[in-house]
Formats: C-alpha cells, sequence, structure tokens
C-alpha cells in the first residue's frame, strides 16, 4: 500500500501521474511508523467530478423512489458486512483496537442498514415526500396548500475528520443517497486509505447507481470554488476551520448549504445522590474511563470535563486512577491482550500533548497519566517505550479553579479528561454551559428532581443529553454513541449542525416548499388523494383490486345504516362502555358536547367497516390500523350513517408481493354532515392471486 492512493471520480479510478506523485504524501502505520500509502490530488479536475455528480449522479437516483434506494443500502451494507475482515485488517493500522474498529466498521454498516428500514417503514415509495397536513386556504376547499420537500439538485459534498474514516462517512451517505442526492466524500489524510477500501468494496459490489458516490483522497483546495446553490457541505473537523470554510463566498452569498459538526468540549456530570458506593457513581466511573480511552479518546463525542459534587472529587479521582490500571493495557492493536491504541499520528501526539501543556498553564494538574513516553505492548508482546508510534497514555488533569477558561475552551483531543468540582445544582449548570454549546453532555443520577433541574438548566447547550442509572447503565450505548435515530450535533462551538436524527437527516439533503392549488394538482404533485380531487366510485368495489390494478381516486361510498337506542345499549353491554353519555339521557344532555344519549364512536367506526367492506377473499389481505381518527359530529338515536372510502395514498413495497394503500375514510350523517374521518391502512397483493380451477 505504498503506491499513491487513488480517487473514484467520474465513474473510475484515478491517480496523478508520476511527476505529480513525487511530491505525494506519506501515510504512516499510528503504532510503528511505517508507511502505508502516499496520497496526492495533483492534476484532479474536481470541478468535472461536481459536475459529473450533478449531472450523472442526479440523473441515476432521481430514477430511484425512496424505497428503492432504501433496498440498495440494505444491499450496501450486506457487501460490505461480507468483506469487514478486509476493513478490520486496514483499521489496525488507524491505531485503533478490535472494539475501536467495531464502532467505526459495524458502526458505519448499522447505519446503512438503519436507514434501509427507516426508509421503508417512514417514508412512502415515490419521489416526493410530503411533510404535515394539508392546509385549507378557502372555504369551498377548492384552494389548498401542503408543504413537500424534493432533493436538492446538486452534490453532498463531505469533508471528514481522521477518527471515523467508515462511520464517519457512512453516517452522510446514508441520508444523502436516501434522499436521492449523489455523495462526494473527502476523507482525512491520515486514514484515508481505510476509506478508499470501503469505496472500491461497494464499486467492486455493481450497487452504486452510476454517479452517486465519489471518492477524492488528498487535498482540495479549490472545492468551495467550484460549488454552487443547491449543493451541500457537511464537514467534520477543527471550529476554526468550520468558520474558515462557512466564511466562503460560495456559503455566504452563493446559496451553498454548509453544516458542521465540530470542536466539542462535553462534559459529564455526577448527580449530588451519587456518591461513592452508588449504582450510579460506579457507572459513572465506568463510563468516564471508557470515553477517555476509546479511539484512544479521539471522539468529539468524548468527555471532557467531568464536573462532580466537591466533596467527590477525590473518590472519583482514585477510582478512574484504579480502574485505567487495572484494565487499560495501552500498544499496538496487533498485540493480544491490547485495550487502547496510539493515536492517528505522530503529529497528533505532539498536538495532544501541545494542549495539555494549555492545560496545565491554566491551572490544571495532571492526577492520573503523565505526558512522558508510555511504556506500550509492542505488537510481538515485548513491552516498552517507542519513538515510532503515536502513543500517550490516558491522563486526567484536576482544576481548582472552575472558572478557568482554558477548562471549558481547550480540547486535547486524545484519551485526556479534566475533573472539577461544584456545590449546587446550579453551579453545575452554569459549568457545563461554559462549553459554548456541546454534542452531549451525560448526567449520571437516579433522583428524578435532580435530573429535571439538569435538563431544564443544560439542554439548550446539547445536542443530546444522556441520563445514566442503575436502571439502564447495562442497556445504555453510552456517553460517547451517537445512534442513527437520534439526533447527532449541538448549538454553538460544536458546529450548530444536527446529523443523524432518522428522517430529519434525510430531509437535510431536501428543500421544503409550500405548494398551493387545486386537489386536483396537489393530488397530482404528491401522489396522496385530497378532497375534491377526481373520484371514481360506482364499478367494480376497490377491495376487489390488486395494487396492478388499484387507481388512486377509486372510492366505493355506502349505504346509510340508522341507528337505534337498541343499537346503543346493545353494544354498551356487550363490550362495557357504559360511559353516561351512551346510557343516561339526563347526564348526557347535561354534557355541552351532546344533544342527549349519543352512539359511541366506536360504535360508528365498526359499523362502518361493515359498510364499506367487500367480505370475500381477495387482493386485500389485511387491515393493519388506523390513523388520525377524529369524531367530529355526535350520532343520537334515529340517525344514520354513510361511509365514502377513497383510496388516498398506494405503496407497493420493493421486496414483498404485497403493499400498503392508505384510504380516506369518511362518516357522514342524513344531513350530510361530516361525523368521522380517519384513514384506513390495508395490505394489498401487488397481483390478482391464481383462481382454482
Amino acid at each position: 500500500m505504498t503506491e499513491i492512493l487513488p480517487s473514484y471520480v467520474n465513474g473510475q479510478w484515478w491517480t496523478p501521474d508520476g511527476a505529480a506523485a513525487a511530491s505525494a504524501t506519506e501515510v504512516r502505520d499510528a503504532s510503528t511508523g511505517e508507511v502505508v500509502a502516499r496520497v496526492s490530488t495533483e492534476g484532479l479536475d474536481l470541478g468535472a467530478a461536481l459536475e459529473y455528480a450533478r449531472t450523472v449522479g442526479q440523473r441515476s437516483l432521481g430514477a430511484l423512489t425512496f424505497h428503492q434506494r432504501a433496498v440498495l443500502l440494505k444491499q450496501m451494507a450486506l457487501a460490505l458486512t461480507e468483506r469487514k475482515a478486509e476493513l478490520y485488517e486496514l483499521s489496525v493500522r488507524t491505531g485503533a483496537t478490535k472494539q475501536d474498529s467495531w464502532v467505526d466498521i459495524d458502526g458505519g454498516i448499522g447505519v446503512l442498514f438503519n436507514y434501509s428500514g427507516k426508509g421503508r417503514r417512514e417514508m412512502p415509495n415515490a419521489k416526493v415526500y410530503v411533510d404535515g397536513a394539508v392546509e385549507n386556504l378557502s372555504k369551498d376547499g377548492s384552494f389548498l396548500g401542503r408543504h413537500i420537500y424534493t432533493r436538492l439538485p446538486g452534490v453532498a459534498v463531505q469533508i471528514n475528520a481522521f477518527n471515523f474514516p467508515v462511520w464517519g462517512s457512512l453516517e452522510k451517505f446514508a441520508p444523502a443517497f436516501l434522499a436521492g442526492m449523489p455523495t462526494l466524500v473527502k476523507p482525512a489524510t491520515p486514514t484515508g486509505y481505510l476509506a478508499e477500501a470501503f469505496v472500491r468494496i461497494l464499486v467492486e459490489s455493481g450497487l452504486l447507481p452510476e454517479g452517486s458516490l465519489q471518492l477524492v483522497s488528498g487535498s482540495v483546495p479549490d472545492l468551495f470554488d467550484h460549488l454552487r446553490l443547491g449543493d451541500l457541505v457537511a464537514f467534520t473537523g477543527s471550529a476554526s476551520t468550520a468558520e474558515r470554510l462557512r466564511a466562503h463566498d460560495s456559503v455566504q452569498t452563493g446559496g451553498v448549504r454548509f453544516t458542521s459538526e465540530t470542536d466539542s468540549i462535553n462534559a459529564s456530570v455526577l448527580g449530588t445522590d451519587a456518591v461513592p458506593g452508588t449504582p450510579e457513581f460506579d457507572a459513572y466511573v465506568k463510563q468516564l474511563v471508557v470515553e477517555m480511552t476509546s479511539k484512544a479518546g479521539q471522539k468529539c463525542t468524548a468527555i471532557r470535563r467531568a464536573v462532580v459534587p466537591a466533596a467527590s472529587v477525590d473518590a472519583v479521582i482514585d477510582a478512574v486512577r484504579a480502574r485505567i490500571q487495572e484494565r487499560v493495557v495501552l500498544g499496538d492493536p496487533r498485540a493480544e491482550g491490547v485495550t487502547m491504541g496510539p493515536l492517528a499520528s505522530v503529529a497528533q501526539r505532539e498536538e495532544v500533548l501541545r494542549q495539555v501543556g494549555k492545560l496545565e498553564a491554566a491551572g490544571g494538574e495532571i492526577v492520573v497519566g503523565s505526558k512522558d513516553a508510555p511504556s506500550v505492548m509492542q505488537s510481538d508482546g515485548a513491552s516498552g517505550a517507542t519513538s515510532d508510534g503515536a502513543f500517550v497514555a490516558p491522563m486526567l488533569l484536576r482544576f481548582a479553579d472552575a472558572s478557568s477558561p482554558a477548562l471549558h475552551e481547550v480540547e486535547a483531543f486524545g484519551p485526556v479528561a479534566s475533573i472539577v468540582g461544584y456545590d449546587t445544582v446550579d453551579d453545575a449548570v452554569r459549568l457545563v454551559a461554559r462549553g459554548g454549546g456541546s454534542l452531549v453532555t451525560s448526567v449520571a443520577t437516579h433522583d428524578p428532581e435532580v435530573a429535571v433541574a439538569l435538563a431544564g438548566g443544560i439542554a439548550a447547550y446539547n445536542g443530546r443529553v444522556l441520563f445514566l442509572d442503575r436502571d439502564d447503565a447495562r442497556s445504555s450505548t453510552g456517553h460517547g454513541s451517537p445512534l442513527p435515530n437520534l439526533v447527532h450535533g449541538g448549538p454553538g462551538r460544536a458546529g450548530g449542525g444536527e446529523e443523524l436524527g432518522g428522517i430529519r437527516a434525510v430531509l437535510h439533503h431536501m428543500q421544503r416548499t409550500a405548494v398551493q392549488g387545486s386537489p386536483e394538482m396537489l393530488t397530482a404533485l404528491t401522489g396522496v388523494w385530497h378532497p375534491g380531487a377526481t373520484s371514481r366510485p360506482g364499478g367494480e368495489h376497490p377491495f376487489r383490486k390488486s395494487l396492478a390494478e388499484l387507481r388512486i381516486g377509486d372510492q366505493v361510498v355506502s349505504k346509510s345504516r340508522t341507528v337505534t337506542l337498541e343499537d346503543i345499549e346493545t353494544f354498551a353491554n356487550f363490550t362495557g362502555d357504559t360511559f353516561y353519555a351512551h346510557m343516561d339521557e339526563a347526564a348526557a344532555a347535561a354534557n355541552p358536547f351532546f344533544p342527549g344519549r349519543v352512539a359511541h364512536g366506536y360504535l360508528l367506526v365498526s359499523w362502518a367497516a361493515g359498510l364499506f367492506v367487500d367480505a370475500a377473499p381477495g387482493p386485500v389481505l389485511a387491515n393493519y390500523g388506523l390513523e388520525n381518527l377524529r369524531f367530529i359530529t355526535p350520532v343520537s338515536p334515529g340517525d344514520s350513517i354513510r361511509v365514502e372510502l377513497t383510496a388516498k395514498e398506494i405503496s407497493p413495497r420493493e421486496t414483498d408481493e404485497y403493499g400498503e394503500v392508505r384510504w380516506d375514510a369518511v362518516l357522514k350523517n342524513q344531513n350530510d354532515e361530516i361525523v368521522a374521518t380517519y384513514d384506513v391502512l390495508t395490505l394489498v397483493a401487488k397481483e390478482q392471486a391464481p383462481q382454482p380451477a
């Protein structure tokens, strides 16, 4: 791997020519210093790669629905799973232990699986995503408004950090791909060879729609000069770099969307009730050590400030020291028994030690660990110091002065945390807020009052808050683990962005637009039937139609059925629902909502099913629920009801022989007043079943 690391652009692998290759940057093994690869983009036409994404990539992804893209994400996850041993083998060279690699590699693959599932469950099998309810903009219902999301017309550019070369890319790629937006990945140079490996696997799988994923291995100095309206940049790295990029004209005036996830001086608060000997104290110490040593502390979500009651500071320090001595083995991840590897590079090691020096100069005292070159386990099992590897021992610094600016502003991006005491919950809130905005703060407490008080004060300063106690300590995914179904990001210093968060992340890559028009026009634009649009009552019952035959607007209008007092009493006695509004005339009449005794709402919904259903076996396989049920007008004995049931939305499943149909159900009385509205959800076969001979 000492050759030039290739880029994948314009549908092919690219490397610079011989003259340009001479000045390539060397990338070294984090443990041994051995050259792993060389990196250069000299001569790469970045503008052409971006245009390839905007044209070829947009066209290939635009031909697919959300569900079709979701299925491809699952297939990509399976392809990576089959060859992940190759990724693990390379990951060791970044300094990652097996556990570190699991977080990065399996975590990234898990994001693909997660978004595949969410895309098929929570998005339509369509190309437009409808947001929220319809807005009636006229008295007669002839003019409506609705919000829709459509994909951005450009390219999603990733600028990634060195610490998670697989997960960091896939957690951005998955939602962009699901939205239908092509991606260009620019990994950090020290670990870019691992990103190149997973991209190569996906390319060789043949699953990538043309132009949907490109990789640039190396620097991109003129990147922003080629960006334009419709493009999006997702940056992970330092706050200073993010601010410089955000100031570019393409972002300030050119309309390029820019989101960032940056430095974060995350805190972990030990509750006042979590004294030594409690499960919460033990869970706090365990989590703190994990966050200091996982990925050698090279995580944007790692704990940088341990905020503990003043009376417990010494106890926490002693417990952290003991746990590190007992559990942490520093060395080359290839050696058996190593639990913490080196930093990603020697340059990163020097930067971490420089930042520790700043913390010391500001009053921090190293109470666990040392800046001295540590004794480490070599790949052959021998122990000793090494000058070739990027090793730093775990360090905990104590601050007597909680107001020291450095405590809340300086981040040593390695196995380093600081501890500081607080007197009251209000003090703890102020210390957390001094971080200037964080990705995550965790709180170890079993006292709901402490949790509520802290949450009310710190939530606005964090993208995520984890509450840790004896009930969830074993099942918790931990302080430093972003999950694809929850927001990953944070305000202020943390960048102000939101990655992940389920379908929210998909919508970041789309434009929300308010569309206005007639029911007919909105039905055409959204693929969802709107009242007032063309409906087709009569003819063959819609329940006799397969998905191949059913059309939006197909409708059945039932006969009427009269409600009697005997019906109401029978239903009440049969179900046990003898609520006074159904059984006591005087009490019901005294209720401001009822004219007297009225029919049960669920009686009417049950009758409605009997009025619209076609009982014989057919394409409708199952009713799997009701949504948005509202009771509008009471029904008294002697009133009659009828049902209008209209095919509202049709979503075939890509991998099954059936799909979902959403039906618009409206119950009306003899005066044509709306009694109830709701959606009926059914599973319907794609094709008619063969008839027996």
